[in-house]
């Protein structure tokens, strides 16, 4: 019988991607959804929809009930208050857990939760990896770095910039990031799903030894743009001045954005460079795409949508 799988976080950026892999591999999915809306990806799938969000008790029942797997890959990424973070990403992950006990439990985690002392989302996406940690039936945490692809929005702003003649970065000398194209990993979580490796957390990205530098990322923005930007090393001082802006807009019921002071602290973190290729190693799975083929592709499909 074909394995039924409860996927959250399927109306986010990487949700859809997920959804049209996890469909390709032939498993029935039941999804949670916040509101109801439209997924591209979902064209000629049959999917069970659940309302509802990780709070919500009775709705997270009717999303676990028969599944053989879950697939948790709903997060808060931004919020008005530092302690929603614990609320939706620990506290939720910690319900939702708890009513799937004998499932197979496969957390979307984030680099950031290497650095928990960086800020409270860090922490609460430690806290969410503590908790599935510490479960009795089996499971698998997957941390991801700076994801791109089509249909990011937080992206599109740089390439925009890029495609203005200037890319921003943090003014920092020594910075590297790692990168992964949303298509690689939502493949290489449904063949986690379908061929799990032995529980443990693991990180992943799109193989690149020691990351990224931003003027790596320029140039191949810059390539596929076809301009050559100026590099545009925004000090600490600044972005913490306009994080302070966001935080008095927030006290004063503004809307939430995310550039908060506590997000200053994990941009000028000088090391977002996955450590290790244990998983990558588990799977025999390599990523399709590298930088230059990566942007060069979410570059193209920004321009048909009108995006860029």
């Amino acid at each position: 019988m074909t394995r039924l799988v409860a996927v959250t976080g399927v109306t986010g950026f990487v949700g859809p991607h997920l959804v049209a892999a996890l469909a390709r591999r032939g498993f029935r999915l039941r999804l949670l959804v916040r509101r109801w809306s439209p997924l591209p990806s979902l064209d000629g799938v049959a999917a069970d929809m659940v309302l509802g969000d990780l709070l919500d008790e009775a709705a997270l029942k009717r999303l676990v009930q028969g599944a053989d797997a879950v697939v948790h890959a709903a997060g808060l990424i931004k919020a008005r208050r530092p302690s929603d973070f614990m609320t939706v990403n620990r506290d939720g992950t910690a319900l939702l857990s708890a009513l799937a006990p004998d499932a197979r439990f496969l957390l979307l985690s984030s680099l950031a939760a290497r650095e928990p002392q960086l800020s409270p989302y860090a922490a609460s996406k430690r806290a969410a990896e503590e908790v599935v940690a510490g479960r009795s039936g089996p499971w698998l945490t997957v941390r991801a770095p700076a994801v791109y692809g089509p249909g990011d929005r937080e992206t599109l702003a740089y390439f925009k910039a890029v495609a203005r003649g200037l890319a921003p970065r943090p003014k920092m000398s020594d910075a590297r990031l790692s990168l992964i194209h949303v298509a690689d990993l939502a493949e290489a979580l449904a063949l986690a799903l379908d061929q799990p490796p032995p529980p443990s957390t693991y990180e992943i990205d799109d193989g690149h030894d020691g990351g990224y530098s931003y003027r790596d990322m320029a140039d191949a923005a810059g390539r596929a743009l076809g301009r050559k930007p100026l590099s545009l090393a925004v000090p600490r001082a600044v972005m913490a001045a306009l994080a302070q802006v966001n935080a008095i807009g927030h006290s004063l019921g503004g809307p939430v954005q995310i550039l908060t002071p506590a997000k200053v602290s994990e941009i000028f973190h000088s090391d977002w460079t996955a450590h290790d290729r244990r998983f990558a190693t588990a799977l025999g799975w390599s990523p399709r795409f590298d930088l230059a083929t990566g942007f060069g592709e979410t570059i193209l499909w920004y321009r048909r949508q009108g995006w860029l």
